[in-house]
Parts: C-alpha cells; sequence; structure tokens
C-alpha cells in the first residue's frame, strides 16, 4: 500500500454533513470536559462517543461492512483517570528497564498523552482497525496498516471514504510533523473535535501542566512543556485545526 497523507475533501463539503454540525461553540465546553474531568453523555456499544460522532460513526460502519470490513474499536473515549492509568504503567515500565524518568517521559510521548491533553478526553475520537482481518497480537502497529499487513485493505478504504462521514487521521504521515507518531489507527469526528480543540487553545494548558502531580511530573520542565504542547497537541493534520 503506498503510504500517503490522509488528504479528503473540505469539512463544508462533506456528505450528509451540514453548517449546524458546527453549532457547538467553544464556549460550550468547560475546562473538564476538554481535560476529562467531567461526565459527557456518551453513546455507543463496545465505545464511547458524543452523540453526532456516534451516529456519524454508525453510518461509516455501515458502508465500511458492504465492502467487507467490520470496524473494530479498540478505544474510543477515555477519562482522565483512564489515561492516567496507561500514563502510570508505562511509567514504570519504562523506568523498571533503566531509563531515566525523563527519557522515559519522552518515550511515552512518543504515542501516549499526558492526562489531561488527550484528544480521547473529548468523546470525538476512535483508534480502529479491521475486526474481519486476522489480528495480530500487537494492533497498533503502523505495519498492520501497511505493505502486506492484515489492515492494509481497510486503511485503504478510510482512506477513500473516511472524511465522507467526518472522520480524518489525527497523527499522519506528513514529511516533517512532530510530536506523536504516525498513527494510521487513529481518527477524530471533526465537527466537534475541530470546535473542541479551538477551546482547548483558550486553557492555560502550561499551567495545568505544571501544576499536576503526575508521575513522573517533577520532570516536566518548561522547556519540555512548550515544545509539548506546540508538537504533541497542535503539530496534527491540519484538516483538524
Amino acid at each position: 500500500m503506498l503510504r500517503r497523507d490522509f488528504v479528503g475533501s473540505s469539512i463544508l463539503g462533506l456528505a450528509g454533513l451540514s453548517l449546524s454540525s458546527f453549532s457547538l461553540l467553544p464556549s460550550e465546553f468547560s475546562k473538564e470536559d476538554l481535560m476529562g474531568k467531567s461526565d459527557p453523555p456518551l453513546y455507543g456499544d463496545g465505545h464511547k462517543l458524543r452523540k453526532e460522532a456516534h451516529e456519524a460513526f454508525l453510518k461509516m460502519k455501515t458502508e465500511a461492512a458492504k465492502s467487507g470490513f467490520k470496524i473494530k474499536v479498540v478505544s474510543s473515549y477515555r477519562n482522565y483517570a483512564h489515561q492516567n492509568r496507561i500514563w502510570e504503567r508505562k511509567y514504570k515500565k519504562f523506568t523498571a528497564e533503566g531509563l531515566s524518568p525523563m527519557k522515559a517521559i519522552q518515550k511515552i510521548v512518543e504515542y501516549s498523552t499526558i492526562p489531561g491533553t488527550s484528544r480521547h478526553h473529548w468523546g470525538t475520537d476512535l483508534d480502529i482497525v479491521d475486526g474481519n482481518a486476522p489480528q495480530p497480537k500487537g494492533l497498533l502497529l503502523a505495519e498492520n496498516f501497511e505493505g502486506n499487513g492484515p489492515f492494509c485493505k481497510f486503511k485503504e478504504w478510510m482512506d477513500k471514504h473516511a472524511n465522507s462521514f467526518g472522520f480524518y487521521l489525527v497523527y499522519t504521515e506528513k514529511e516533517n510533523r512532530k510530536g506523536f507518531k504516525y498513527e494510521p489507527w487513529h481518527y477524530s469526528y471533526a465537527p466537534l473535535s475541530i470546535p473542541m480543540l479551538k477551546a482547548y487553545k483558550k486553557l492555560d494548558v502550561k499551567t495545568e501542566l505544571q501544576k499536576v502531580k503526575l508521575l513522573g511530573s517533577d520532570f516536566f520542565t518548561e522547556t519540555f512543556i512548550n515544545q509539548y504542547i506546540t508538537e504533541n497537541i497542535f503539530d496534527i493534520n491540519p484538516q483538524l485545526l
């Protein structure tokens, strides 16, 4: 499979979507909503998404099935506590393997977010694979979506159709993109996640990260925090900005 940037039509031109999709203004999202500390209404069987994202996902899932793909959700909404469990597990693992605290943190943020900064807190994002394909031991590996990987054909289908349902790849393989590594499995429902990201930009993320008490957070230097905000949070698919 050819590796290429995830490019599609503009959001306002998406089939089945309208300007009403953007009715939620940034002011309607609280800090708690954006940092995974609220209890938003979520929908889904085997996944948890906000209502509009859930409905769009079901439509996409139905269309994918017509082409022989069974969209399997590996991860969707995660609250702050859930993200913190992931953080602590990885921090303990990497430091136990001999990495220094800062090296462990840098290793974690290759793929995982600091609690309170995850897009999965929003109920708009999904990690997905094809449930009809052979399931390798490591599901979420880029190699599974390329070449002769089990999810290659599914990725080709998503490249062609996902945008029409409002879903966009977040962490592309665009040259010179920084922050989180390429994730061909992570999609975001743009009509909701775009205004949520705009609201997130209004938060004082730097202060929030400086005051958190996480494993290893004593090693969050100002340089690290500034770089994390610029590269990991905001250096994403430009169609989601």
